[in-house]
């Protein structure tokens, strides 16, 4: 079995952006995804450092850039609405809280999607459900499909990934809890957002917020709190929305109106605020990409970076290798450890966004305001970008 027939669990945005690369060097991937169809929607993301030459790269930025958001800034308001402190985009040159390039996951993930399909397999409405590793490739079984045999199985299937389970171990082994959750979900929004995104902390580790979409009547509904594990089931909507309606009862600003629209949110997502640290990101045949071997956390605005850097190093050093993976696997993780470590250094604290006190919330407002005028200001620019940057090499040849 040639290492050159390769299966990728996922097709959100690591996904698609690794078989854009494995294509254009000649291999042959293939994507399995749960889903039953192409998922649209999720909440914003970002586009920082490296990850701007890699779509680049890819001659794509002309879609990403008509796709994208636009958002101009980030506003903190008080209970009746009015600006405490805020960021536009140009105060830290697009690599502050919000990016040059902010685009929702799904708008991002169907660029990839749209400039794969015609020659990538892809199988929706399945998953992975054992691996057999041998000598000469991988056997995999489906939950519906046909059991099928590759050459490598990646995995680019997210925190809960699959695949990292099936050949790494349970999750518990890798997944770290950051002290928060968050939950995100469209409402309709008929007031007008002007591009900026607007957040509200009323303190007890709390946020809520409404960041534009790219249509002038919708917007996304953000709501984070700060919280030590919590059982609950991933498969249950209706009691994770129980979890957000307790947490934030009482809160004023605009949490009333968007908590009556979660009950009725098509697109309603929770889940804990983690890392992922797995100390080799591969198993024999199989690898990990993205937030299944090294999700940074919401908190650094990195992890869409990292996944297509990822995408572009594991596919050129696959190539590199003639797609021998025992060559290729190594050469990947020693590319991409450097800046997997500084991305999930970034993520510090809670504090930023969901303050637990009056001064801490005062500190920050205060350094928001003074940020434009500080002579420092262009050097904490610069750390910010260099903490999303590493040299590529070219895998052309």
């Amino acid at each position: 079995m040639s290492d050159r027939q390769i299966l990728i669990s996922g097709a959100s945005i690591a996904g698609p952006a690794l078989a854009y690369w494995l294509r254009r060097y000649g291999f042959e991937p293939v994507v399995v995804e749960r889903a039953p169809a192409f998922r649209d929607g999720g909440h914003a993301v970002d586009l920082r450092g490296t990850a701007h030459e890699v779509v680049e790269r890819m001659g794509l930025m002309p879609q990403v850039r008509r796709a994208s958001i636009g958002t101009r800034g980030m506003s903190f308001v008080d209970a009746a609405g009015r600006r405490r402190a805020g960021m536009d985009v140009a105060t830290l040159g697009g690599e502050g809280a919000v990016s040059e390039i902010e685009i929702l996951r799904g708008d991002l993930a169907r660029v990839f999607y749209e400039a794969t399909r015609d020659e990538v397999e892809y199988i929706f409405d399945d998953s992975i459900s054992a691996l057999d590793e041998d000598g000469t490739g991988v056997k995999v079984t489906f939950e519906r499909g046909a059991p099928r045999r590759f050459g490598v199985v990646a995995g680019a299937d997210g925190v809960h990934s699959v695949v990292r389970a099936l050949a790494f171990g349970p999750e518990e082994r890798y997944v770290r809890h950051l002290g928060a959750y968050s939950s995100y979900f469209t409402i309709p929004y008929p007031m007008s957002h002007d591009r900026w995104d607007r957040y509200h902390t009323p303190l007890g580790g709390r946020v809520v917020a409404v960041r534009p979409t790219v249509r002038p009547d919708e917007a996304k509904a953000l709501f984070g709190f700060t919280s030590p594990p919590l059982s609950y089931d991933r498969r249950e909507a209706a009691a994770q929305k129980r979890i957000v309606a307790e947490r934030f009862a009482g809160v004023g600003w605009e949490a009333p109106r968007l908590l009556a629209a979660m009950a009725e949110a098509p697109d309603f997502y929770f889940d804990a605020t983690a890392q992922v640290h797995v100390d080799g990101w591969s198993r024999g045949r199989a690898v990990l990409l993205g937030d299944a071997g090294y999700c940074p956390s919401s908190l650094t605005g990195l992890g869409t970076s990292l996944a297509l850097i990822g995408a572009y190093v594991l596919a050129g050093e696959l190539a590199a290798a003639g797609g021998d993976h025992r060559a290729a696997f190594p050469a990947y993780q020693d590319a991409m450890r450097g800046l997997v470590r500084q991305a999930q250094a970034r993520a510090g604290g809670t504090g930023f966004l969901m303050p637990d006190s009056r001064a801490v919330r005062l500190a920050r407002d205060v350094s928001l305001r003074t940020l434009p005028y500080v002579p420092w200001k262009g050097m904490v620019a610069r750390k910010l970008r260099e903490g999303a940057t590493v040299a590529l090499k070219d895998y052309s040849h």
